[in-house]
């Protein structure tokens, strides 16, 4: 039982990993086929199925290969955002 159960969490981890490193195109044309299959195996109520596929769909994180935005550009100070003043 317990080597089951690991099993299990092992299998949940590398699923979580490989969604998330996934390229964004990918993830987003998976997203609906993953959310119609949640809900019609019960794990997600229909009314909230697209809910659910625009959330899959969404970038897994930082270096995602998708523009969420939030890289800026490169701080005045130089690469680290250190300014030469604080370098002393």
């Amino acid at each position: 039982m317990q080597n089951a159960v690991v099993a299990l969490i092992v299998l949940v981890a590398a699923v979580y990993a490989a969604w998330h490193w996934m390229p964004a195109g990918w993830r987003r044309s998976l997203a609906p086929r993953m959310a119609r299959w949640m809900a019609r195996s019960g794990l997600v109520r229909e009314e909230r199925e697209a809910k659910v596929a625009r959330s899959l769909g969404q970038a897994g994180g930082c270096g995602s290969c998708d523009s969420c935005g939030t890289c800026g550009p490169t701080p005045v100070g130089g690469r680290d955002g250190a300014s030469s003043s604080a370098r002393r």
